[in-house]
């Protein structure tokens, strides 16, 4: 028989082995464990502020209506339900019975669960104030660009009122107080390049005639003129003429000075467009002779003289005239009062008044010139012919001959006027 002391040794062992073979499981229950517990009514109530505040996105994303905010959101809360009910799956797993939760636990989570649903809450209402203040700063801009147009109306205003006041100042007679100035205007330059068009158009003629007259044969001088040109009609050959009276007509177009180099040139700041304004003004009515008798040496009369060398070659007014009088009287610095000089005068004066006008904008009016061979295209070119007739097993009709220039301005394109090489015309 085994001492009493030794029998509880063996029992204290024997009970200490059977916990061996038999362990109890390793994790504790959440009740038991005071820092699981504060992780998960932290994560509980973090959950319900992150719903809320879903919620709140769900409800901003309706005004104003955002179809892929009120997307995004609607995923969000339904990310945050699933959440919680994770959370309350996870809890009765490991937690069958009540929880007793100290008040001191309670405060706690409790005051977690305001400061982040007020931060949620913050955020949600930052993210609103930002849409607030970038709507604003959008009206701002649009606000500037009408105050920016309605100063530039403005000043456009001024710019005509200066004008014609200084027009009827510088008038001899009280009519000129009834005059009506236009406007700087598209407009404006449209009808004048028109009024250019047909001056070329009406000193083809005479100068056709003249060629006529002193026996010249127009069918070898259209197509020494452009060479090579399939025309539809004999008849539309006058338009290699029109080509060869604004390729040198429109030379030097495009720089400010139209290529009138002089000692009395005036000099013009690049943004003086009032200049080139008065300038269109003073000479639109007037008569170029009378213009030309008034300052024989302006810009304008070194225009014409050096325009009338250019355009009317020595052999051309030898054959029209017999000799080269009026070349010389030109070349000295006058301007003849013959018919046919001013004929050219009238050309001269409407291609001089379209330059000043182009200078009067804003940025200022940009011609384009189209070359032989180019393919047609309506967007930028207008066809001399109409009825035009495209055999469609034909390649895209090609230019023969650039009649008159285009031009750009503002938003706007003038088209270039072109002869179609190699087309039918319908009766």
């Amino acid at each position: 028989m085994l001492p009493s002391g030794l029998k509880e040794t063996q029992l204290r062992e024997s009970n200490n082995n059977n916990q061996k073979v038999h362990p109890q499981p390793m994790e504790e229950s959440i009740n038991q464990n005071p820092e699981a517990m504060e992780a998960l009514i932290s994560n509980l109530f973090g959950n319900i502020s992150s719903l809320k505040s879903a919620y709140i996105e769900l409800q901003s994303a309706h005004t104003p209506y955002d179809p892929e905010k009120i997307q995004a959101a609607d995923k969000v809360v339904i990310s945050e339900l699933k959440n919680l009910s994770e959370l309350k799956h996870f809890y009765r797993e490991n937690n069958p019975k009540p929880v007793c939760v100290s008040p001191q636990d309670s405060r706690l989570a409790a005051e977690i669960q305001e400061q982040q649903s007020l931060l949620k809450t913050y955020e949600v209402m930052v993210k609103k104030f930002q849409s607030e203040i970038q709507n604003k700063d959008s009206e701002i801009t649009q606000m500037l660009q009408k105050i920016e147009e309605a100063n530039q109306k403005r000043l456009k205003l001024e710019k005509n009122l200066k004008l014609r006041g200084m027009s009827t100042n510088e008038g001899s007679g009280g009519d000129n107080g009834n005059l009506q100035f236009p406007d700087l205007t598209t407009e404006l330059f449209i009808s004048t390049y028109e009024t250019a068009a047909k001056a070329v158009h009406d000193f083809s003629k005479p100068l056709i005639n003249m060629m006529k007259a002193a026996g010249w044969d127009l069918d070898s001088a259209a197509n020494s003129i452009e060479p090579d040109v399939a025309y539809a009609k004999r008849p539309h050959k006058k338009y290699a003429f029109e080509s060869y009276i604004c390729q040198r007509m429109f030379s030097g177009f495009q720089q400010k000075n139209f290529s009138v180099n002089s000692e009395s040139t005036t000099v013009m700041a690049d943004d003086d467009t009032d200049t080139f304004f008065r300038q269109f003004l003073a000479l639109k009515d007037m008569d170029p002779l009378d213009a030309l008798g008034t300052n024989p040496d302006s810009n304008f009369g070194i225009f014409c003289r050096s325009k009338y060398l250019i355009l009317v070659h020595p052999k051309m007014e030898a054959s029209f005239f017999g000799n080269l009088d009026q070349r010389d009287y030109v070349t000295g610095g006058g301007h003849p009062r013959t018919a046919f000089y001013q004929a050219f005068l009238k050309l001269a004066k409407s291609i001089w008044i379209l330059h000043r006008l182009a200078y009067s904008f804003d940025p200022a009016a940009k011609i384009f010139q189209v070359k032989k061979g180019s393919e047609f295209s309506d967007s930028y070119m207008e066809s001399v012919v109409k009825n035009i007739v495209v055999d469609e097993k034909e390649e895209n009709p090609r230019v023969g001959l650039m009649v008159m220039p285009g031009f750009w301005i503002g938003g706007s394109v003038i088209q270039s006027r072109v002869y179609v090489s190699g087309v039918k015309v319908l009766e």
